[in-house]
């Protein structure tokens, strides 16, 4: 018998050391020596790599062969004690330094070696308690950087050796862990998921977990973990239902959040609510957690722990899972198709269209079974790697998270260049404003009275007053308007508003126009061009009214210039109408009202509205200071989940009054102080029902776009009857924007 002569350790430096420890382990294996020597090489190795952080980062730095040659002695020893002091060594390595190493050691191979080691070793009866803790352990810590590790341990027949021995080792709680460890890892495959379900998992799981106790509270928690993994599997997720488990485990929540007075297992309890995030992605799911209460427990439990900012996790997941079971009500509507409707000289064959008119008159079309059709049996048979955790469906994460999370990363749809053309139009496509002083510093007090009983003091919204700009011009118009019998031969009047810079001391250029003459003062500084539009528009002749034909024009209830319209006949039979005035600081000539309302008379519009919005098209103030973005405070949008919670909670409080209605022209308007009063008829207003749900708080449903259902995409309105101070919340129902700019701190200006 040869005795491999051993280098002595005195004679060598701590790298060279491992090296040729490493060097003498790989002649053994080559010579297939006897297993003394590779026992005491391989103890050598562990005592180094459990002592030295240098042995550890040169056996798995680039370019050394220690991995392979551990790898290799794995593969081909027989021997117990030198396979324990190898998976001992791949412990130490892979527990520190990140998840490179662990990388390392799943290129070298180490996952189908590992995966057939524990097959071997399961052949033995009963199986090496040590042996199967150290490969469950290095198993479950290289499995998440393997993305095939579900193919190759389905293949090798992994899972049911795990899976029984959790089943045959309850009690033995060191060795369940590291089983409970990989079975998560396992989990993360959908069909491996459905595999461990059929063999029973799910229960077993439940045998594990319980209660509230102060034992084994790391073993508990590695269950939640493994059982929320398992049951994002709808199969699972079904038999969870199907056995009341849901119950169970809202009765589990509400026992650890009434004993854990220390929050010490918070973690415990959020893996709780992991797993009721998990079935509730399913609609019997959802069922079951509401047939269990689970809307009022999980309200209740949220609330009191809101005094707590380390329970946040807590709070956030909750209302997850309430939003997303709380149960879809019918809108309050007759059709989701627009009020007003215009018969289409041609019906295009395909399309929302044409699926909008083939649709019969007797069909519900209100009704939403978005989800009726997601509880199907059927899970994928063939495998899907890096699969998408089945939460991203729902796009709820985003409560209280970075606002960086928020924002949509779009690319535009032609490349900078292309886009540089624009670029006076948005210079946000170049400029990132770093270096623009957007909030004043002292900012003015905006003062803006309702009744003005002069002219309209209208500054420039897109610069600053000038230092000069107590000067006003006045711009004095007189407009003859045509009279009935030239009405057709009437043309579209616009006003070009050029910018130039030009002296004060210049004259007003005017031009022109059929029906219109415009006299100045002499100190008004910018020209004013009017044009005629001769262009016809056929495609326009059969659409509609034209718009306040045969009616009295009016501007919205903020127009202040006294203007005033007469009757029909006395408004079109009169050569010309009282003067409007409108004094203007430094800059472009703006409209005039007169001038206005009677180009908007030339609209076609299919409902017939008598109203001009206002401000939006004439005589808009803005504040004469910028004004900040808005801050998101902290909580505000969980805050307003819990108050729709309420709604379903304490539905007695509920006031579900009709303050606004498109569909019912004979609704009638409440008449009491309090309660604010809506209004969208006007051109382009898509507010079409309001429904007060609190005292402050409305919903409001929009209108679709005509001859479509569908389209509801910003909001365009008026409310009046604001009081100061109050805050009000307006409830947006049916709009289908995933996101907006709400959300990065715009806010919506009410004027006094």
């Amino acid at each position: 018998m040869s005795k491999l002569k051993v280098i002595p350790e005195k004679s060598l430096t701590n790298n060279s050391r491992i090296v040729g420890l490493l060097a003498q382990l790989e002649k053994i294996n080559a010579e297939s020596s006897e297993s003394d020597a590779a026992r005491y090489v391989t103890s050598k190795i562990l005592h180094l790599a459990q002592s030295q952080e240098k042995t550890r980062r040169e056996m798995t730095a680039k370019g050394s062969t220690g991995m392979e040659i551990l790898l290799s002695t794995l593969e081909n020893t027989k021997d117990l004690q030198t396979t324990l002091n190898i998976l001992s060594i791949l412990v130490e390595l892979v527990s520190a330094g990140g998840g490179r190493r662990v990388s390392v050691l799943v290129t070298k191979g180490g996952s189908q070696i590992l995966l057939q080691l524990l097959m071997n070793a399961s052949k033995e009866s009963p199986p090496h308690e040590e042996l199967m803790v150290q490969i469950h352990s290095i198993l479950a810590k290289i499995g998440p950087k393997d993305k095939k590790f579900g193919v190759k341990a389905r293949i090798n027949g992994a899972l049911n050796i795990t899976l029984n021995l959790v089943k045959q080792n309850l009690q033995n709680h060191r060795l369940v862990l590291p089983c409970l460890q990989l079975l998560r890892v396992y989990s993360a495959n959908s069909v491996n998921s459905v595999s461990l379900g059929k063999n029973g998992v799910v229960e077993l799981m439940f045998k594990i977990i319980g209660p509230f106790s102060k034992k084994n509270s790391s073993l508990i928690k590695v269950a939640l973990d493994t059982l929320a993994a398992l049951l994002k599997s709808k199969t699972n997720a079904r038999r969870a239902v199907d056995r009341g488990y849901v119950q169970v485990l809202l009765t589990i929540y509400v026992d650890w959040h009434r004993h854990d007075n220390r929050h010490r297992n918070m973690l415990i309890r959020k893996g709780i609510l992991q797993s009721l995030k998990s079935v509730t992605n399913i609609k019997l799911g959802r069922k079951a957690f509401i047939d269990a209460n689970g809307m009022k427990i999980l309200y209740n439990t949220s609330q009191e722990c809101l005094a707590v900012r380390t329970l946040d996790p807590l709070v956030n997941t909750s209302s997850l899972i309430m939003r997303k079971c709380f149960p879809k009500n019918r809108l309050p509507l007759p059709t989701i198709k627009s009020s007003f409707h215009f018969q289409l000289p041609v019906i295009p064959v395909t399309g929302p269209v044409a699926q909008l008119y083939s649709l019969p008159p007797e069909v519900d079309d209100v009704v939403d079974e978005s989800d009726d059709n997601d509880d199907i049996d059927v899970e994928a048979e063939n495998e899907t790697e890096n699969e998408d955790d089945l939460d991203q469906n729902f796009k709820n994460d985003d409560i209280e998270t970075d606002i960086n999370k928020l924002k949509p990363q779009q690319e535009p749809g032609r490349t900078i260049e292309d886009l540089k053309m624009y670029e006076h139009l948005f210079p946000e496509l170049v400029d990132d404003f770093q270096d623009y002083d957007l909030i004043s510093k002292e900012p003015k007090p905006f003062v803006f009275e309702g009744k003005v009983r002069g002219p309209i003091v209208v500054p420039t919204a897109g610069e600053e007053t000038s230092g000069n700009s107590g000067s006003l011009r006045k711009v004095v118009m007189k407009e003859n308007i045509p009279s009935r019998g030239d009405e057709g031969e009437k043309k579209s009047i616009f006003m070009d508003l050029a910018k130039e810079d030009i002296k004060d001391d210049r004259t007003l250029q005017q031009q022109p126009a059929p029906g219109f003459t415009a006299e100045t003062k002499k100190d008004c500084s910018l020209p004013l061009t009017v044009l005629t539009c001769a262009k016809a528009c056929p495609h326009m002749a059969a659409c509609g009214n034209v718009l306040f034909e045969g009616r009295t024009v009016q501007l919205g209830k903020l127009c202040c210039t006294g203007v005033e319209t007469e009757d029909d006949e006395d408004t079109e039979s009169n050569s010309s109408v009282e003067q409007a005035s409108v004094e203007v600081p430094d800059g472009p000539t703006l409209h005039d009202p007169d001038l206005y309302i009677e180009i908007v008379k030339n609209t076609k519009s299919v409902p017939e509205y008598s109203e001009v919005a206002y401000p939006d098209y004439f005589g808009h103030i803005p504040p004469p200071f910028k004004e900040p973005i808005l801050e998101r405070p902290y909580g505000v949008q969980r805050t307003k989940i819990a108050q729709d919670i309420e709604r379903l909670i304490h539905q007695s409080d509920i006031i579900d009054r009709v303050v606004y209605d498109l569909d019912n022209p004979n609704y009638t308007i409440p008449e009491e102080g309090d309660i604010l009063k809506f209004n969208s008829k006007f051109e382009s207003g898509n507010l079409r029902k309001v429904i007060q749900i609190r005292k402050n708080e409305y919903d409001l449903i929009l209108n679709s776009d005509i001859n479509s259902n569908h389209y509801h995409q910003w909001f365009y309105f008026e409310v009046s009857g604001i009081r100061p101070g109050v805050a009000y919340r307006f409830n947006i129902i049916n709009c289908e924007k995933s996101n907006s700019q709400f959300n990065y701190g715009k806010t919506v200006f009410f004027p006094n």
